[in-house]
């Protein structure tokens, strides 16, 4: 079983920057290095559907975003940590969602249900 848990969410102004991270554990780890699973970033803003933010391979050697954070996010992962982030950096309001991570194993991918672990998420908050 894995387990994951965001962190770092909160309300900040119009252009500021949060640090996202996202631990993972659990047994599945003890069979399979983490580094094999493909790390992905969503998003879900109210009344609207989760959509895709960012996506790193398990080595962290390939990232992909969506176009509407291209230059102001970045994903990363600390392997040895189990953990994995997503800075952002010139925030606006319509970034305003709850952001979970997920974890699948293999490649990365923009899709929703090829990701088998998810985490509960945390809010974001920009305000204008």
């Amino acid at each position: 079983q894995v387990q994951l848990v965001e962190s770092g969410g909160g309300l900040v102004q119009t252009g500021g920057s949060l640090r996202l991270s996202c631990v993972a554990s659990g047994r599945t780890f003890g069979y399979y290095n983490i580094a094999r699973f493909a790390m992905g970033w969503f998003r879900q803003a109210p009344g609207k559907e989760r959509e895709f933010v960012a996506a790193m391979t398990g080595s962290g050697d390939s990232t992909d975003y969506t176009d509407s954070v291209k230059g102001r996010f970045t994903v990363s992962r600390d392997n040895a940590k189990n953990t994995m982030y997503l800075q952002m950096n010139s925030l606006t309001p319509e970034d305003t969602a709850v952001y979970f991570c997920a974890l699948k194993y293999g490649s990365r991918s923009q899709t929703i249900v090829d990701y088998t672990y998810w985490g509960q998420g945390t809010q974001v908050t920009v305000s204008s």
